[in-house]
């Protein structure tokens, strides 16, 4: 009798390492079912680890649940699973396979908003991108509900959708995109940056114009501060911005800007033509970037009041208008003069 109990003990033990062995090979064993280049699968919030492993499992991530469950068991993370979808596209242990679960590891594709850019401009990028039609975009831009508590008055976010690269899922839809995008800006445009505008007499809507102004004026960083100062001189003395961006937006809002601003266009009847309109314009022309804002609310200390292109990217400024003429005579009439010849 006892040989016989030590016999079964043996065989027990035996048939026990066994399992052990499989199950031990099973979790560390890469496996892929799919036979398409990448499996995509969409963990629902809420979802047990059950309902996980048979998507895993349905979809050729994992061979079978039991995989899923001895691996849980052995990491003991069943309730660290993250909800998301996820991008498989190589062989992966079910160990590998839950601790990208649990990692949060879910697919996105990245999606730059360049600064500078209108929603009509964000709005191509947006369909470019393949997420949706351009139209849904300017859609969910059009709801100026999403910024009522800076600028009441608002009547879409222009100026208020921050230019960033936006991590999104593949079927990012446009109005979640659009709420990311608002939150982001009054991060950025912190109160304090608030409070720098309301010292300097600028409401929200306004500071967040001329910044989109100064974004539209220059690309260098030391520029920004100098084009800020030479607007907040004029608007304090009561001179008319005569801003080309202004008049190039409100062109390309009635659908009549052909590329060039001529002559004839600074008449245009629009209260965004600073040259006909003294001010500001009602309300931003692009999205300015972080150093934009600060730029419009934190200017440099200076007199100027113009400046003119040096054709490099650069500007000459003055603080009087002979001195102005003499730059516009050396940068832009001698210069293109020279060109044609």
């Amino acid at each position: 009798m006892m040989r016989k109990l030590a016999l079964l003990a043996l065989l027990l033990a035996a048939a026990t390492g066994a399992a052990a062995f499989w199950m031990y090979q099973r979790v560390h064993s890469p496996y892929r079912g799919y036979q398409t280049a990448e499996q995509f699968v969409d963990v629902l919030p809420g979802a047990d680890s059950q309902t996980i492993g048979d998507q895993l499992v349905a979809s050729g991530v994992l061979p079978d649940p039991i995989a899923f469950r001895v691996g849980l068991w052995l990491t003991g993370r069943a309730r660290q699973l993250r909800a998301g979808e996820y991008r498989f596209d190589r062989p992966m242990t079910p160990l590998d396979v839950i601790d990208k679960l649990v990692r949060g590891d879910v697919y996105v594709i990245n999606l730059t908003f360049p600064e500078g850019l209108t929603i009509a401009d964000m709005a191509k990028v947006f369909e470019e991108g393949g997420f949706g039609t351009a139209a849904s975009f300017v859609a969910a831009a059009s709801d100026a509900s999403l910024i009522r508590t800076l600028d009441p008055a608002a009547r879409d976010l222009e100026g208020y959708l921050f230019p960033e690269t936006y991590s999104l899922p593949r079927r990012a839809d446009a109005s979640a995109l659009v709420g990311q995008m608002v939150a982001r800006f009054e991060r950025v445009f912190t109160p304090q940056l608030r409070a720098a505008a309301a010292s300097g007499g600028l409401s929200v809507r306004q500071a967040v114009t001329l910044a989109s102004i100064v974004e539209k004026e220059t690309a260098r960083p030391e520029e920004r501060p100098l084009i800020a100062a030479v607007y907040r001189n004029r608007l304090r003395r009561g001179i008319g911005l005569q801003c080309d961006p202004t008049v190039i937006y409100a062109l390309i809002r009635m659908g009549k800007y052909t590329g060039n601003l001529r002559r004839a266009d600074l008449m245009l009847d629009s209260p965004y033509n600073t040259y006909r309109y003294r001010g500001l314009p009602p309300g931003a022309i692009a999205a300015p970037g972080r150093a934009s804002l600060e730029a419009a609310v934190s200017p440099a200390d200076v007199d100027y009041l113009y400046f003119v292109s040096r054709n490099d990217g650069s500007h000459e400024f003055a603080s009087t208008l002979r001195q102005h003429n003499r730059n516009v005579q050396k940068y832009q009439v001698q210069y293109f003069r020279g060109r044609r010849r």
